[in-house]
């Protein structure tokens, strides 16, 4: 598993905005680097924000990168500060609206600015080896369930790993199960959407291989 392994589409190359953090290229050949979509509140139970540090606290004394949506709010702040307070790398991907609404976390190692919203998820993709995703709302649903997707119809083989605080994930979990049971998705991928209740435990699925699994189009033969 690479993080040159690419979704659909185009390479992304967006332009950089510099920062106090930023030092070199955004990657480097030996560290792993993990997408983490959540929310930019940080929601009702402090079990949540807790849970961001963790994360962000447990990349870093792992030497993994964090690539997120570039926010400084709520969960997303909170991941990244915690990379960051730790000693470890963020590149943070925004695109450019959101920058000129000033939520754009400007103390990154290194912050990529976006054409749009399509291109941000892509290029996310694109420097990710996994993806966790914490508590969110609509976008983060959205997120994971589109890189889900991808390793379904075999654009991509990346861990997906929800990271499931107080079963905050648990009805999405039996969301795919009646799927399987109503023939819509297969039980092989429904398994692709790992789940685990600890920051070190997420990222002991996340740094492994994903689930084995056939791509969606591919019957197999008798």
């Amino acid at each position: 598993m690479k993080a040159t392994d690419r979704p659909p589409g185009h390479r992304i190359a967006p332009r950089r905005i510099a920062s106090p953090h930023r030092g070199g290229d955004c990657q480097t050949a030996d560290m792993s680097t993990l997408c983490v979509y959540c929310g930019t509140n940080v929601g009702a139970s402090p079990a949540y924000m807790q849970a961001a540090t963790d994360l962000g606290t447990s990349m870093a004394a792992r030497g993994v990168a964090l690539v997120y949506g570039g926010g400084r709010l709520g969960l997303m702040g909170a991941v990244a500060d915690a990379v960051l307070s730790a000693g470890g790398r963020v590149i943070g991907v925004i695109p450019q609206s959101l920058v000129d609404a000033e939520i754009a976390h400007m103390g990154l190692t290194d912050l990529e600015v976006a054409e749009s919203m399509h291109a941000r998820k892509a290029r996310m993709a694109e420097l990710a080896d996994g993806f966790i995703a914490l508590a969110g709302g609509f976008g983060t649903l959205e997120e994971v369930l589109e890189v889900l997707t991808w390793n379904q119809l075999g654009f991509i083989s990346k861990p997906v790993v929800l990271y499931d605080v107080d079963g905050f994930y648990a009805p999405l979990v039996e969301m795919f199960a009646r799927a399987v049971d109503q023939g819509f998705v297969r039980a092989e991928h429904a398994r692709l959407a790992q789940r685990a209740s600890t920051a070190e435990d997420v990222l002991d699925l996340a740094l492994a291989p994903p689930p084995a699994t056939v791509p969606k189009w591919f019957e197999p033969r008798d």
